[in-house]
């Protein structure tokens, strides 16, 4: 079924007053700068209820205005749109064992280490959960230039904690997962997710690395003052990702909303036929893993105390977030899913666009759900 078909009914509510609360939401987000522009939109029960957008590609009065169509890069939502998904689909083949530990599909792991070293212990599943044991993040890309040289480091880190004991939100242990996967189906992860995901869902806006041409129609994320000395337009913002020619495991992905609610229709009708995807590996993928007190489950996050998805999703909520403002939250139990895509980090990171998305986005999901 092709997104645009998805069924539709009152799509554009802001001329009608509905959804008054969440317009005004966003709406003030922009004016404080939060966010030059947004595109935004809701499922329910397989329909699409809102679908719009507000503001412009930048704070220039003449910038181009956003639509509801329009592409932007969704950072770390590549973790779960992509990713995760592949990592879901492979595990339904069984080609994917959620405990087989990394070292056995990528042996730089563990080469060179003392054989008493924990590495050994870490598997996918540690990596889908973010309780490997890795750093969250760490800036690589000061010293190193190449994809070789990116690998090589990272495959070098040390573990900070024993696998499992800590959750620690870790883009290092999505790259790694991203390269175990391609090792698994022998391809590159953007060429056999764009033919085995994003082809099979008819997703046509969603993808890695966009065309020159299409580069003018997607919001630019930042000036990059410091590494690339250039507006960052249409290629990935995340700086590591640019180091592995754009495509990752953590981020590289390109989305729009009525692609993102076409994705989350599958998650929430997954078992009926003709879906990607069973329910019973929804279901799993789902799951808190530990530690105690994380709100991890593979690959995707679940409400938490002061979650990004506000107050009103249910304990069966998944979801995830994206660097450059964007956030994708699916609730399984109400088939609802609420999709927010921005550029935030527009135009230099600032700390204070961090700290007013943290409100944004609960206030948003929270406004919604009133006329829900």
């Amino acid at each position: 079924m092709e997104p645009s078909i998805l069924p539709t009914e009152n799509v554009k509510a802001q001329a009608s007053g509905k959804f008054a609360a969440a317009y005004e939401v966003l709406n003030r987000a922009i004016a404080a700068h939060a966010f030059p522009g947004c595109a935004f939109g809701v499922l329910r029960d397989g329909k699409v209820v809102l679908q719009d957008a507000l503001g412009r590609f930048t704070y220039e009065a003449g910038a181009p205005t956003v639509l509801p169509e329009s592409v932007f890069d969704v950072a770390s939502l590549t973790k779960v749109v992509a990713t995760t998904a592949a990592a879901m689909l492979l595990f339904q083949r069984g080609v994917l064992d959620l405990d087989m530990p990394l070292g056995e599909l990528l042996p730089g792991f563990v080469v060179g280490r003392d054989p008493g070293e924990r590495v050994r212990f870490v598997t996918l599943r540690h990596l889908l959960a973010h309780n490997s044991g890795l750093p969250g993040y760490v800036e690589l890309y000061h010293t190193i230039a190449t994809p070789s040289e990116l690998y090589r480091s990272i495959l070098q880190l040390k573990l900070e904690v024993e696998p499992g004991s800590r959750a620690e939100y870790s883009d290092p242990g999505f790259i790694l997962l991203g390269k175990a996967l391609e090792v698994l189906t022998g391809e590159y992860l953007a060429a056999w997710t764009s033919r085995e995901i994003l082809a099979q869902l008819k997703m046509a806006a969603t993808g890695f690395c966009p065309s020159p041409a299409a580069r003018a129609a997607i919001p630019p994320t930042e000036e990059d003052t410091s590494l690339r000395n250039r507006r960052i337009q249409g290629e990935v913002q995340d700086e590591h990702a640019w180091i592995l020619k754009g495509a990752a495991g953590h981020a590289g992905l390109f989305s729009n909303v009525p692609d993102l609610l076409h994705f989350a229709d599958e998650i929430v009708h997954a078992g009926q036929a003709g879906r990607l995807f069973t329910r019973e590996t929804v279901d799993l993928f789902a799951q808190r893993q530990g530690p105690a007190g994380s709100s991890r489950a593979l690959g995707w996050d679940t409400p938490s105390e002061n979650s990004s998805s506000g107050h009103h999703f249910s304990p069966r909520a998944i979801g995830h977030l994206g660097y450059s403002g964007c956030s994708l939250w699916i609730d399984l139990d109400a088939g609802i899913a609420v999709a927010l895509l921005t550029n935030r980090t527009w135009p230099d990171r600032s700390a204070a666009s961090k700290l007013l998305i943290r409100d944004v986005r609960p206030a948003f999901h929270d406004s919604l759900f009133q006329e829900l």
